[in-house]
């Protein structure tokens, strides 16, 4: 009976595939390595993986792949290396990919080379041409990180002065919370003694506590970063978004987050009206922006172009490492100018308010991600999103807690009870898992970013980049889920380390479900889009600590090559 299955299946592959009356199909079979497909809770593997157009129709044997895809078809043997499903980032601000592609590199090392304000100032320097200036007006660059410079301070307007006085100047903290500006940047954005700090923000002061020292905090920064670093025009906004792109690609996502979409949603709608998308981008739009956009034709569980919104971004407070996240406790070290019972602050200090956009998107029924690092902020989401699940029940909205990096097991139990998915962020182990254990203390630091537990309290979880917060590196973002180690070796959580395969799920099938798309992403099966990555080496088989070290060499993007390292 099998092979009379088997025979009629190959009867009707093959007419889809031009043998008969119908259009002819590429076909791809892939063999000759470890085909990693993500399906179920233990590692499976396959022979051979049949992609006919831009699905796969078929995973299993090598000698079953071949005779399906019949005569004509491609074959790739893969030579020993690793096949898995397309990685799906849980977080990201994929429209400012562009910015960290382009802009004066601040990262410091490993990624990049700015381990001091000294350092800082040259490599604005040197980015600052004509060419470069035209792009948005400004003198740009990203990533850079006070608690890893050696002066262990935020630079300033003074520091960027010596850049130029002429030209505006910007730059942007790693973690996208917190902008620098020069003497000439404060004059542009209007900002002086008597420009008041906005809501949900601070501008930092001279010792005279009047002069803006160009020290821009949360929504006295965020707004104005949109305006200053938009390109000029159309050829601008065309290599950013290209930059971007391959910048992606290079790292094997096949779809991308847009995690706050305000005035950019115009720029990738219309990047998609022209089809310059080679991968699939879901933007969640600000709240404030919600009456703007969210009426769209883009506001759907379906994608036009590659692109489509996949509902609204609720922001509750800042950065842990920048010290702005909201805490019930006080840092230990409080920022410069702040008072020993320091305890960062709440973007929207009104529960009746956070309760109110929180019932738009229920009764809309949008999926909400909310952006909330300290446990207070977090206090202050399960206060307000009770009541609306009680109103309007749970339902089926996958509503996502963004970053929760101070979160409380007490509040793990509520977001379970809440069918909340915790997007969490243990790329800090790594970058700032030293800084957090001198700001909030050894034993809580030593529990940001609680995977584990989430994991072994039912709760759904899904990590992520926070790209360009880092470079969106999701092997590096893998490998700290896995190890947990901090910048100076030491283990940040040892209890809470998921295993490499929890890991991976995590940027694929958990990763799809987040984004309502687990029927056609997110695992190799027949029926699902042919998502796929090639990578150098298999991440379950090498070393833990070497999982960082994987390389991309193919992104395929619905059965396309839409990136092949050189």
């Amino acid at each position: 009976m099998k092979y009379v299955i088997r025979y009629f299946l190959f009867v009707f592959l093959l007419y889809s595939c031009g043998t008969g009356k119908g259009p002819s199909v590429p076909s791809t079979v892939y063999f000759g390595g470890d085909i990693l497909t993500m399906k179920g809770d233990s590692p499976s593997y396959a022979e051979a993986v049949l992609v006919q157009g831009d699905k796969i129709r078929f995973v299993g044997k090598k000698s079953e792949a071949l005779e399906l895809a019949g005569e004509g078809a491609t074959t790739v043997d893969l030579n020993g290396k690793t096949l898995l499903p397309g990685f799906i980032d849980g977080h990201a601000h994929f429209a400012n990919f562009g910015l960290q592609a382009i802009g004066a590199l601040l990262l410091a090392p490993p990624d990049a080379t700015c381990k001091d304000i000294p350092t800082l100032i040259q490599l604005l320097k040197a980015w600052n041409t004509p060419e470069n200036r035209a792009l948005t007006g400004w003198v740009f660059g990203t990533g850079f990180d006070d608690s890893v410079l050696e002066e262990k301070r935020f630079p300033t307007r003074q520091d960027l002065d010596q850049v130029s006085t002429d030209v505006p100047i910007m730059i942007v903290h790693i973690s996208g919370h917190f902008a620098v500006v020069n003497s000439k940047g404060l004059e542009v954005l209007g900002f002086d003694e008597n420009t008041p700090n906005p809501e949900g923000g601070i501008i930092r002061r001279e010792a005279d506590g009047k002069t803006p020292n160009g020290v821009l905090e949360e929504l006295a920064a965020i707004p104005y970063m949109l305006q200053a670093l938009a390109p000029r025009d159309q050829a601008s906004a065309a290599r950013f978004f290209q930059a971007g792109q391959d910048l992606a690609l290079s790292f094997g996502y096949t779809t991308a987050q847009e995690g706050r979409a305000m005035q950019n949603h115009e720029l990738l709608a219309a990047s998609a009206e022209a089809g310059a998308l080679k991968i699939d981008v879901v933007s969640y739009i600000d709240y404030a922006f919600a009456d703007q956009y969210m009426g769209s034709k883009w506001n759907s569980l379906a994608y036009t172009n590659h692109y489509r919104i996949g509902g609204m971004k609720l922001t509750l407070d800042g950065s842990p490492q920048g010290r702005t996240a909201w805490r019930t406790l006080p840092y230990l070290i409080p920022p410069d100018g702040q008072g020993q019972d320091y305890a960062g602050y709440p973007a929207i200090p009104s529960d009746s308010t956070v309760q109110a956009i929180l019932a738009k998107g229920f009764e809309n029924n949008w999926q909400t991600l909310i952006h909330a690092n300290g446990d207070a902020a977090m206090d202050q989401l399960i206060r307000t999103l009770r009541p609306n699940v009680e109103k309007y029940g749970l339902g089926d909205r996958r509503n996502t807690l963004i970053h929760g990096q101070y979160v409380r097991e007490d509040q793990l139990d509520a977001l379970k009870e809440l069918d909340v998915i915790a997007s969490l962020f243990p790329l800090h182990t790594f970058y700032w898992g030293d800084w957090h254990k001198q700001i909030i203390g050894e034993a809580l630091g030593n529990k940001i970013s609680p995977v584990k537990t989430a994991l072994n309290k039912g709760v759904k979880i899904t990590i992520h980049t926070d790209a360009p917060v880092a470079l969106p590196n999701l092997m590096r973002v893998v490998w700290t889920a896995v190890n947990r180690t901090s910048r100076s070796g030491a283990v940040i959580g040892e209890s809470e380390r998921l295993t490499p395969y929890e890991a991976l799920q995590a940027i694929t099938i958990w990763s799809a479900y987040q984004h309502f798309e687990e029927n056609r992403k997110g695992s190799l099966a027949a029926g699902k889009l042919a998502d796929l990555v090639i990578l150098d080496g298999n991440p379950l088989k090498v070393a833990p600590d070497a999982i960082k070290d994987l390389q991309v060499l193919q992104t395929i993007k619905e059965g396309k090559i839409a990136y092949a390292k050189k």
